[in-house]
């Protein structure tokens, strides 16, 4: 187990250091010194995912911000939206490469993703396609907050990724045209992507309005094979289209007040060119032949709709920063979102009475809506106090969620509704060197679901809809120790409230009697069930304990934290080997782990950067039982690769060899890793066991710059240097054939970016 971590310290200090989680640079790669030394000058860097502008260095957490500039390296290489969390983000997961985010996750739990302070996707049903929204080119910057978060509502039990979007930095107006052309050389593999920007400041007023279009050819794998479409959602063979709009006005004495609208209109949708071939694992190969990976084919299935990812988003905020002594926020939003998947004849997609067995082609299709109001003030100076900080706020959310069957209209997942009102305050106070920090979060929510009858797989049954609420108050307590210029040590203890992804337990509602046969006939021998009776729909509270340090000096910065994350009734994911679908076990959960990051300047031409992540999570093999006859086991299951990443190593070396361009070269590696656990419950002498290898692999990137001052700047981006034929982490433990995917081979990009 140690062999990892010694491999990426000894790399680390061959190069003298690391730089901390919170270190955050927004200037070019090719900045002087002295705008080097500004980037590290973490007392002017806010956070504004925390509700309202926070200085890093007081903020008792790991704190993740990725720069425009790192945006910008990470776009060279691929438009993936999760690609650059994977490379930067330590304690992130393995990118799926694909329009789903299925195994990709924030130190093992599902992180709450906002754009620009609004919730993507819905608790409620989790489609794993809300890392898929915007165009990342009108993204400035991201902010990685680990850990639950009092300040936010459901879903933050895991942490926040808020993408925030990309605001005019100079008076007049200015014209971005972006062209990018992808290839790897092999047969309808290219790509080629059309954006422009308009952004202007003038005085009081700004705007920024930009639209792109993306179309993404066919990918294959590193032995030039093609890949299989991800049922999940793929990325390969798609057209994307996106536009967004902000503008804002300061007005009042000194303009201290502000408005603001946007809006974002994103859609991703498959070309159905091609069909899946599925392959053949090499635990399976008795029954399907020679081990092969998925691929897929030329074709299409009859009467099908595209796959798509369809996200509509408005909001309006309101600022005044002289309200009463503190800064007012009001920020109302509303956010659409429908995902549809590619269909599938899979044997929970079947229904006799519609037509025979195994002929049934069907497309899951989600469809959720959310209105809110965010609020909050934040008073400095409280009470004539220096240092002490005063934020309140009160959260209005209404969010609704279904799922359907789209081609044959049938009810999958019975219309949700979730509301919730969650008033919430926190009080830090500077004293010196520390900043103590404290707060309260009180979730007060409903959710209803309508009475509905399951499919014909889970035995057409009948489940009574009903109303349940949900109560809790969420603490949190931290302090950060700024033990001179270079040294910082911080602690903390948080807690996060969310919903399990309740549409799975709901849609497999199936007869008690026998639930490994197949009766259609309502279970009449069965109690009448209704949604009160399901643990599985019970909330999720998640305590989280951390310590750790930054040091950041001249040349660089380290930083390292280690979290402790427990919730007496969490939940983890597990294949249906019928269904080839994901079942969620609802169980106790702790998640332990350690994280560094690190940067280096050897001088304003070289510089090093890398982080690195442990995770290790256990659950219980079986929960506790409905009728109270037993509890639920201890946590000794190992949780796999579906809930927690392998060890991830990731670096990049940038040399800016001329005043205006740059080269990169980075690796990253996920370790293999071994997992076993039994355990033998006492009540009927059950015997449970649980055992999952994965192979790592290491992947090389390249990425090159040239700006010109009359051309504009030119980039060559490959990704998969060594083109490495290799098996997605994820993918990799038995659980049937339809998720086996290759990651992708070689891929070369060139963009051109034009400003005037």
């Amino acid at each position: 187990m140690l062999k990892p971590l010694t491999a990426a310290i000894s790399s680390v200090l061959l190069l003298s250091t690391f730089a901390g989680t919170s270190y955050a640079q927004d200037a070019d790669p090719a900045a002087t010194p002295s705008s080097d030394k500004a980037a590290v000058d973490l007392d002017n860097v806010v956070v504004t995912g925390t509700r309202s502008p926070k200085a890093v260095d007081k903020i008792p957490g790991a704190i993740t911000l990725v720069s425009k500039a790192e945006l910008a390296r990470s776009l060279v290489l691929t438009e993936d939206a999760t690609a650059v969390l994977a490379r930067t983000v330590p304690g992130y997961a393995e990118s799926s490469q694909a329009m789903s985010n299925t195994g990709e996750n924030l130190r093992g739990r599902v992180a709450l993703r906002l754009f620009d302070g609004v919730p993507q996707g819905s608790p409620l049903r989790e489609g794993t396609r809300n890392g898929t929204f915007t165009d990342m080119g009108i993204v400035g910057r991201i902010e990685v907050i680990n850990g639950p978060s009092a300040s936010e509502g459901i879903g933050a039990a895991g942490g926040i990724i808020n993408y925030l979007s990309a605001a005019p930095t100079k008076e007049g107006n200015e014209f971005t045209i972006t062209s990018r052309y992808t290839t790897q050389f092999k047969d309808d593999s290219a790509g080629w992507k059309l954006g422009a920007t308009f952004a202007r400041k003038a005085g009081n007023f700004d705007m920024i309005a930009a639209a792109s279009f993306l179309d993404r050819g066919i990918t294959y794998d590193g032995n030039g094979r093609r890949i299989g479409m991800n049922t999940s959602g793929s990325l390969a063979d798609t057209e994307a289209r996106n536009v967004f709009i902000k503008a804002g006005y300061n007005f009042g004495e000194d303009g201290v007040q502000r408005i603001e609208g946007s809006i974002s209109h994103f859609n991703i949708e498959g070309k159905a060119n091609y069909v899946q071939v599925l392959g053949c694992r090499p635990d399976e190969a008795a029954l399907c032949g020679a081990t092969r990976t998925n691929t897929s084919e030329r074709g299409s299935i009859f009467g099908s709709k595209a796959a798509i990812n369809d996200f509509k988003q408005y909001q309006l905020s309101y600022i005044h920063s002289d309200f009463f002594g503190g800064t007012l926020t009001i920020n109302g939003y509303k956010a659409d979102q429908e995902m549809r998947y590619l269909p599938e004849n899979t044997i929970d997609k079947q229904d006799p009475l519609i037509a025979p067995m195994d002929t049934i082609y069907d497309q899951s299709e989600i469809v959720t809506n959310k209105k809110g109001l965010r609020t909050s003030w934040a008073r400095p100076s409280l009470f004539s106090v220096s240092g002490l900080e005063l934020r309140v706020g009160l959260d209005l959310v209404k969010d609704t969620a279904q799922q359907r069957l789209a081609l044959t209209n049938r009810l999958w997942v019975p219309p949700m509704e979730y509301t919730s009102k969650a008033p919430w305050a926190q009080l830090s106070w500077d004293i010196g060197p520390v900043t103590l920090s404290g707060g309260l979060r009180r979730e007060d929510g409903e959710l209803h679901v309508d009475s509905y009858t399951t499919t014909w797989y889970r035995d057409r049954r009948h489940v009574d809809g009903g109303t349940l609420e949900y109560q809790e108050t969420l603490k949190n307590l931290g302090a950060v120790w700024r033990i001179n210029e270079a040294w910082s040590v911080f602690g903390s203890y948080g807690e996060g409230f969310t919903l399990a992804n309740v549409g799975i337990p709901l849609r497999n509602i199936q007869c008690s009697n026998d639930p490994g046969d197949t009766q259609p006939d309502g279970c009449p021998n069965d109690p009448r069930i209704g949604v009160g009776d399901l643990l599985d729909l019970n909330a999720i509270v998640v305590k989280n304990t951390e310590f750790g340090f930054n040091w950041r000096g001249e040349r660089g910065a380290l930083s390292a934290s280690h979290y402790d994350s427990k919730s007496d009734y969490g939940q983890s994911l597990a294949i249906d080997p019928a269904t080839n679908d994901f079942v969620l076990l609802r169980a106790p959960v702790r998640i332990k782990g350690y994280e560094l990051s690190g940067d280096w300047r050897f001088n304003e031409d070289w510089r090093f950067s890398a982080v690195y992540s442990h995770t290790r999570g256990k659950t219980s093999f079986w929960a506790a039982d409905a009728a109270g006859r037993y509890p639920a086991g201890g946590t000794n299951k190992p949780m796999g690769v579906l809930d927690i990443n392998p060890d991830k190593f990731a670096w990049t070396l940038t040399w800016n060899f001329l005043p205006h361009a740059d080269m990169s070269l980075g690796a990253t590696t996920l370790f293999s890793r071994n997992l076993s656990g039994s355990d033998v419950r006492a009540f009927d002498g059950q015997r449970f066991s649980f055992k999952e290898s994965t192979h790592g692999y290491t992947l090389f990137d390249l990425g090159m710059n040239f700006e010109t001052e009359r051309y504009g700047k030119f980039s060559l981006g490959i990704e998969n240097l060594f083109d490495k034929q290799y098996i997605l982490s994820w993918s990799q433990p038995p659980g049937g054939f339809q998720n086996y995917w290759a990651g992708r081979g070689r891929t070369v990009s060139l963009t051109h970016t034009f400003k005037f």
